[in-house]
């Protein structure tokens, strides 16, 4: 044997010395997963219960217009927001109309831009989604106001786009093409498909993508995008399409709402200009599933008698409707009582139709359930939509485990598309939302399951329409515990 060599047996030791412990590294990870997968899991889901209570939530429901004319002078838009908005605390959305009248001849000067902008900063004071229009006239005198060329409308389009940019978590909508009486688009001399096309794509390039777009009527809506069929997967091929809505500010005033539908058969007249009003109301069912619409109720006649009313507003996707007109109307609702089963029995009309505006979501149902090889917890929600219209702006969903006696917080993103629940005629559609909880990670405790929706731009959380109330960490679904 040489100097330095190890003998055989030596070799022959350290090898076996290597295999026993290999066998028992084997073995221990053995017992970790043996006991780690066999622990003894149990799971409680909760019962919810549908509300007919009033909820406050983003972009939804009544608002109240509040108006400002945009000149040089000092303006503090401070005091005059807050005192415009003083006894305006029911509404979670408002219309702000801008008035650039003064600027008809020419661009918008450095000081009347500075006192936009001053606005748009006072109005961030008021804890309020906003819908914006711009216009040139209060007093149903457009051709007088609005500005010789269309040239001076694009440039004002494009002198807003840092406010509009800089502001855009608290825009819901644009409302018009600054064009119009009133900003309604009508009594103009814009009408041709070319100029409300180029005015559309202005606004379009210089607005944030998650601000919706909203023209008056869907003739109008056709001409813009040149699409006939709103169908989603038409839609998913247009980014225009996807954030065009429509405004209306003739609802149910009678068969055409005031010149917002034709009167001739569309065989008759062509796909791009006014349909009879029941084509025009199947538009709206298929295109305001995917971009928002509302607007006005005006003049008591039969078409908004309360049975015509819930059955075109739920059609239309109506999100938000003025609180002051038609107040006639409103009287008129509610006067009515729903005869409907579920928890709206017995309510008013005109209470029903507010609660109703825009999306209205509730759990429908929970299930938590441990799989046989206890290595994870399905949880499955099952939500619904009893409001006339869809959640168009992105929500994020999600799922909170806490165990109050170790102080552990686990958090889950909850993955599925609640702009899927549509309303109005599918309030009955269930969306059901899936996750699986690794049960590795946590520990031998009790958890309770939470489970909350946040709206991503104004940072607040969507209030459910169930009986049980949500608490600090959300609403309470369930218990997962680990033994």
């Amino acid at each position: 044997m040489r100097r330095g060599q190890k003998p055989k047996f030596y070799h022959s030791v350290v090898k076996l010395i290597v295999c026993y412990g290999m066998a028992i590294c084997v073995m221990i990870a053995c017992v970790f997963l043996f006991c780690s997968f066999n622990w003894k899991v149990e799971a409680e889901s909760y019962s919810f219960t549908q509300s007919s209570r009033k909820i406050q939530n983003p972009n939804r429901g009544f608002y109240y217009i509040y108006k400002f004319w945009i000149t040089d002078g000092e303006t503090d838009y401070m005091q005059d927001v807050a005192k415009k908005y003083r006894e305006d605390a029911g509404t979670s959305l408002t219309l702000v109309e801008i008035n650039l009248q003064n600027y008809r001849e020419g661009e918008i000067s450095d000081k009347g831009l500075a006192n936009i902008e001053a606005l748009f900063r006072a109005l961030e004071t008021i804890d309020k989604q906003l819908i914006v229009r711009f216009l040139y006239d209060w007093d149903g005198e457009n051709e007088t106001y609005e500005p010789e060329s269309l040239d001076i409308i694009l440039n004002h389009m494009k002198q807003l786009e840092s406010v509009l940019r800089g502001h855009s978590r608290q825009i819901f909508a644009v409302q018009g093409l600054f064009i119009g009486n009133w900003g309604e688009m009508n009594g103009t001399k814009y009408v041709s498909p070319e100029e409300l096309q180029s005015l559309t794509l202005q606004l379009e390039q210089v607005t944030e993508t998650s601000t919706y777009l909203s023209v008056r009527t869907p003739s109008q809506w056709r001409n813009i995008t040149g699409i006939v069929s709103p169908a989603p997967q038409t839609l998913a091929g247009s980014s225009l399409g996807m954030r065009l809505g429509l405004f209306n500010d003739g609802i149910l005033g009678n068969e055409t709402d005031y010149g917002t539908y034709g009167t001739k058969d569309l065989p008759e007249i062509g796909p791009f200009t006014g349909w009879l009003r029941q084509d025009e109301l199947a538009f709206q069912d298929n295109l305001c599933r995917l971009v928002p619409n509302g607007g006005e109720v005006i003049r008591n006649n039969p078409y908004n008698d309360f049975s015509n009313a819930v059955r075109d507003l739920s059609r239309m996707h109506i999100t938000y409707l003025n609180e002051d007109y038609d107040k006639e109307v409103f009287a008129k609702w509610a006067k009515e009582t729903v005869t409907e089963e579920g928890c709206f029995s017995g309510m008013d009309g005109y209470s029903y139709i507010e609660r109703r505006l825009g999306y209205r979501l509730y759990i429908d149902n929970v299930l938590l359930d441990p799989d046989d090889s206890g290595r994870n917890v399905s949880v499955d929600i099952t939500l619904k939509n009893a409001g006339f219209g869809p959640i168009y702006k992105d929500t994020e969903s999600k799922l909170l485990l806490y165990s109050e006696e170790k102080n552990e917080l686990f958090t889950y993103d909850v993955l599925g598309n609640l702009s899927a629940l549509a309303g109005g005629a599918e309030a009955d559609v269930p969306l059901a939302l899936h996750l699986d909880i690794p049960v590795k990670d946590l520990s031998r405790t009790r958890y309770t399951v939470y489970f909350l929706i946040k709206d991503i731009d104004s940072g607040k959380y969507i209030v459910l329409a169930n009986e049980q109330m949500a608490e600090l960490m959300g609403y309470p679904v369930g218990t997962i515990e680990i033994m």
